[in-house]
């Protein structure tokens, strides 16, 4: 069933906010009226809408689904799963995994696994070592020459923050894979030697706030100063992940744009909700729960981080969903590992920040749906919009919901956010024009997933970058 009416819903609709209806036809937006009344002649799957917001289905830019090689915390059903619980129904995963996804073919490998086991979209990145630029150019193309292939959507490389041959800090390896490659470069921006010295000066230390100090805010502003250097010296299509701290944040202003300019690389930037919630009072009280890489900082940059976002330097909001099970999070600090779940929270998150007067709902949809779209070229994604794809979500934002580790559909089980009340759930998740996930009375909070392994979603195909 990839047909569908909405009716009476409040519409977030490019330029402005409606009630209204919305048809979807074999998978696509095909007509939408303010005001109501479209009257259709078949026999169609309806929903009476009233009371509830329709949001274009939420963009995640950034996440970690484990798959392949780590299934005790994640696959790409169950992080699939998780995301339409969210309202999200695309993803671009990393390629992390175990083994690294280095190869052209692994991507293969690995798109085909996304088709047999997703139930959202998705795109993957091919990840960056010292010696593989061949392999690169086959994934997304070389300078003159881009490639886009389904299901690919750029290069990622670890500038810091990652073991075996992930770990890219070389400079002539650096600028061999700015120079000869085309399409998106996301970067890990965090300078591996500096926290190498810096180790040291946490050494037997146990508190969650020696993370903080060690990966300080100028190991991040120098890894993302040599990206952006490189990117403008190859005029290359940059992409900074998880921007964390007010300095980065400052020194971007002026230097991201949506669209580029003329002869300048054209860099964008994203940030984390937990970044826009949290500070170091709640990692004091939280723990290893808040244990990231880059880290939760303070409160002063969540602020700045805020205000970078409501004027444009940061572009979009991502979650970075990097589960790990509570047994080894609960190793305390350093011992266990970095990284939390996120796609289940990130929109109620952001509507409920919405509901309280930091932002707009409308601001919400720009910044996890039109501008993702945009920032990574995605064709046919990120608007309710006659002709684009029938990716929606419909959202609650009267019913305050509390966070529970016992509804989650993360496989590690437990949220970040856990405690935390919430407004803006999903009631409602689809994925060209087919319902995927619903949340009801009847189903609980949690509520229930609506399709089996690879019934709906596809590969994101991208505009090639040159």
């Amino acid at each position: 069933m990839s047909n569908m009416l909405v009716q009476n819903a409040t519409m977030v609709l490019p330029h402005t906010t409606v009630v209204g209806d919305l048809l979807m036809e074999n998978g696509q937006i095909t007509k939408i009226q303010p005001g109501g009344g479209i009257a259709v002649e078949n026999e169609i799957h309806t929903i009476d809408a009233t009371g509830l917001h329709l949001l274009p289905g939420i963009i995640d830019p950034q996440v970690h689904f484990r798959d392949p090689g780590q299934p005790e915390k994640e696959d790409l059903y169950t992080g699939s799963c998780a995301a339409a619980s969210g309202g999200v129904t695309s993803f671009l995963d990393m390629p992390n995994n175990v083994p690294s996804q280095t190869t052209l073919q692994s991507m293969h490998e690995k798109i085909a696994t996304g088709n047999q086991r997703c139930v959202t979209n998705f795109g993957f990145f091919i990840g960056a070592t010292e010696s593989n630029v061949e392999e690169l150019q086959k994934a997304v193309g070389a300078p003159g020459a881009p490639v886009a292939i389904p299901g690919i959507c750029g290069i990622k490389i670890f500038m810091g923050s990652s073991t075996g041959d992930l770990l890219v800090n070389d400079s002539d390896a650096l600028h061999e894979i700015f120079t000869n490659t085309a399409g998106l470069i996301a970067v890990h921006a965090e300078d591996e030697t500096r926290m190498i010295e810096r180790k040291k000066l946490i050494d037997g230390r146990t508190d969650m706030a020696a993370h903080a100090e060690w990966r300080d805010d100028e190991t991040a502003l120098i890894a993302t100063k040599r990206a952006v250097a490189y990117a403008q010296e190859t005029n290359h299509r940059l992409h900074v992940l998880h921007l964390t701290s007010g300095v980065e944040a400052d020194w971007l202003n002026g230097l991201t744009s949506m669209y580029g300019e003329e002869g300048k690389a054209h860099i964008t930037t994203e940030v984390l909700p937990q970044h826009l919630t949290y500070d170091e009072r709640d990692v004091d009280e939280l723990g290893t729960r808040l244990k990231m890489n880059p880290p939760i900082r303070y409160q002063k940059d969540k602020q700045t981080l805020w205000n970078r976002l409501h004027d444009g330097t940061i572009t979009c909001i991502a979650t970075d969903h990097a589960p790990h099970t509570m047994e080894t999070k609960s190793k305390g600090f350093p011992g266990a590992p970095s990284g939390m779940p996120g796609v289940e929270t990130s929109l109620p998150v952001m509507l409920t920040h919405a509901s309280k007067g930091a932002c707009t709902i409308e601001q919400v949809v720009e910044w996890m749906c039109y501008n993702v779209a945009e920032c990574y070229g995605m064709i046919g994604k990120g608007r309710l919009e006659e002709g684009y794809d029938g990716d929606v979500t419909l959202v609650d934002m009267t019913t305050e919901r509390m966070v529970d580790d016992a509804n989650t559909w993360t496989t590690v089980g437990w949220s970040p956010f856990h405690g935390k009340k919430l407004v803006g759930w999903p009631a409602l998740t689809v994925v060209g024009g087919v319902p995927v996930f619903e949340r009801t009375s009847e189903t609980g909070p949690k509520g229930s997933i609506l399709v089996g392994e690879g019934e709906t979603g596809s590969p994101l195909l991208m505009t090639p970058w040159n």
